[in-house]
């Protein structure tokens, strides 16, 4: 019972810190729960809004220089990253000096969103979707879909030299 006391003010302490400290730049919803080490990186003329019993699990970052928009109901897993932004380039200036380019981000309503995600700008992710973990998403998917990475792990035995052993 003490466990649940310290996590329900734990959850206020961590919404109540960003409500003043991002205050209209971030809209949250109801029943939202987050879980340790997440951090949230809003722009003066940015927004995040936050849908109704969204979960945000430990270690995620939000970075917001435009929009981004997290539907009803979506699960976040741990280290997720998601922006709406990126540096712009060339060779000519110091790269820190060269401003950003940003797009909209927009997740849909009872997503699932797995472990290392990364989100980039201009997706948006349909309803009901489902992306797997260590996914690099840099365009939009529909609803209804399952997202995962093109990944092939290879196992192949280990061949020793006599002269090795």
């Amino acid at each position: 019972m003490f466990e649940k006391i310290c996590n329900a003010l734990d959850h206020y302490h961590i919404l109540l810190k960003y409500k003043i400290l991002y205050r209209n730049k971030l809209k949250i919803g109801k029943k939202i729960r987050f879980r340790g080490n997440s951090r949230f990186s809003i722009s003066n003329n940015a927004k995040v809004v936050i849908g109704n019993s969204v979960f945000i699990n430990n270690g995620c970052s939000i970075n917001s220089r435009s929009s981004i928009v997290i539907g009803d109901n979506t699960i976040i897993g741990e280290g997720v990253k998601i922006y709406d932004h990126n540096h712009k380039f060339n060779k000519i200036m110091k790269k820190s000096y060269q401003g950003f380019s940003t797009a909209n981000v927009k997740i849909g309503n009872n997503c699932w969103i797995g472990s290392n995600v990364i989100i980039l700008k201009g997706v948006e992710v349909g309803n009901n979707t489902v992306i797997g973990a260590g996914v690099v998403l840099d365009e939009s998917v529909g609803d209804n879909v399952v997202i995962t990475a093109n990944r092939k792990i290879e196992v192949k035995a280990i061949k020793y030299e006599e002269r090795d052993l």
